[in-house]
């Protein structure tokens, strides 16, 4: 069983015992998370498409840690102006460990209704 969430403005495929890193999160070590924008579930062949989320369904993780991924290094030149200008990012992160996948309790019918 598999799902594709949402999170921090990008879209996720998840497992159950999946490990992965998200944009940060507001919450600490230890703490359960909520993903509830799920926008498909799929298990034994059988797969739900929301319109664009699926209605009741849900995936629950554990936040491992919080951390900053590695350093972008990137540069701006533009020559004969005497322009040239390095910067570096780091992206604040969040690791999660997806718990459960929840299916929706009220089955969607294949017209969509």
């Amino acid at each position: 069983m598999y799902a594709i969430v949402e999170t921090g403005g990008k879209q996720y495929k998840v497992a159950e015992k999946n490990v992965l890193d998200v944009e940060r999160l507001a919450a600490k070590q230890g703490d359960s998370v909520s993903l509830s924008r799920v926008m498909m579930l799929s298990r034994e062949g059988e797969v739900l498409v929301g319109q664009p989320v699926v209605e009741g369904a849900e995936v629950k993780a554990r936040v491992v840690g919080q951390f900053r991924s590695a350093k972008i290094k990137g540069m701006k030149f533009k020559p004969k102006d005497n322009y040239c200008r390095r910067f570096g990012h780091r992206q604040n992160v969040t690791r999660i460990r997806v718990e459960e996948i929840k299916w929706p309790e009220k089955e969607l019918k294949a017209d969509g209704s």
